[in-house]
């Protein structure tokens, strides 16, 4: 169902059923019950001895796991009722999203352009086109080999539930996907493959670069670059995009169509780092900031 009807990415499939395999262990061991044949009860005594100790927003996730189970049970008549529809889901702080200054990550560019050969080219392309675009990692590293229109300086991205959209990039991503595809073609020709994406790995299962590679590939530039390991991963760019793109006075739609986000509350987020940014510039410059000093002053 998830596949069919909601077009439910293979991360998202496999979070689900981590969670709902997390709770079925749960309901037959200490319950005795399948998880299909819960009560509301046994959903009670899970939370309180399995997810009181976790992070809110991971109960958060897994509650969500079983309320989407159990309603499609409910859909398809295997039951008759919701075990879960009067509990309620924990409540979730707001957190700020981590990312880099500019001029952070303009470091981490510097060290990609200065790399030789074929992993430099292909490392400068991936950083230049995450920060251009704001793509999801996942989305970044099976780019199929056609999605930038150099003639139009747009990069084609299928999304979560398979939907589509167009991101503009500027001239350094262009030219960087460019570079990276003329010494693709050479490599491919030298070892005889043929491949549809735009990252393509010999080594991998799906036949691209994998998230993982690519983020220890990060963490290497980041070191080069000077940054703490801890502070990078290929989100954080993303992060830096948005959060770049409203300081310097993008519209919120444009962002949410860029970013892919379904609801605009989850771009918003961005205007809260910009405007935590603006009050801490405030705090750092303005003259009656200091208030020892004001009271000094005539």
């Amino acid at each position: 169902m998830m596949l069919a009807e909601r077009g439910a990415s293979t991360n998202t499939r496999a979070a689900y059923a981590s969670d709902l395999a997390f709770a079925a262990t749960f309901m037959t061991v200490k319950r005795k019950v399948n998880l299909e044949q819960a009560n509301e009860e046994d959903i009670r005594a899970y939370i309180v001895q399995e997810l009181r100790a976790a992070a809110p927003r991971t109960q958060g996730r897994r509650l969500s796991a079983l309320r989407q189970f159990f309603r499609f049970l409910a859909s398809e008549k295997m039951r008759d009722d919701d075990p879960t529809r009067h509990i309620d889901a924990p409540r979730l702080g707001r957190s700020l999203p981590k990312y880099l200054s500019e001029k952070e990550v303009l470091s981490l560019i510097k060290v990609v352009s200065k790399m030789q050969g074929r992993e430099g080219a292909r490392l400068r392309a991936l950083l230049e086109l995450l920060y251009a675009s704001g793509l999801r990692v996942s989305e970044l590293v099976s780019l199929p080999l056609g999605a930038v229109l150099f003639d139009r300086g747009v990069v084609q991205v299928r999304g979560k539930g398979g939907k589509e959209r167009v991101v503009p990039l500027g001239d350094p991503a262009v030219e960087a996907v460019k570079a990276w595809i003329d010494y693709r073609a050479r490599f491919q020709k030298e070892r005889g493959m043929k491949s549809a994406f735009l990252f393509p790995s010999a080594q991998s299962k799906t036949g691209y670069l994998t998230r993982q590679r690519f983020f220890q590939k990060l963490k290497q530039v980041g070191l080069e670059a000077g940054l703490a390991p801890e502070r990078l991963s290929p989100h954080v760019l993303r992060h830096a995009f948005a959060t770049h793109l409203i300081e310097h006075g993008a519209d919120l739609r444009s962002v949410q169509t860029m970013l892919g986000h379904a609801d605009i509350a989850t771009t918003q987020i961005y205007t809260h780092v910009a405007s935590e940014r603006l009050a801490q510039t405030v705090a750092e410059h303005h003259p009656l900031a200091d208030q020892k000093t004001a009271k000094r002053r005539p």
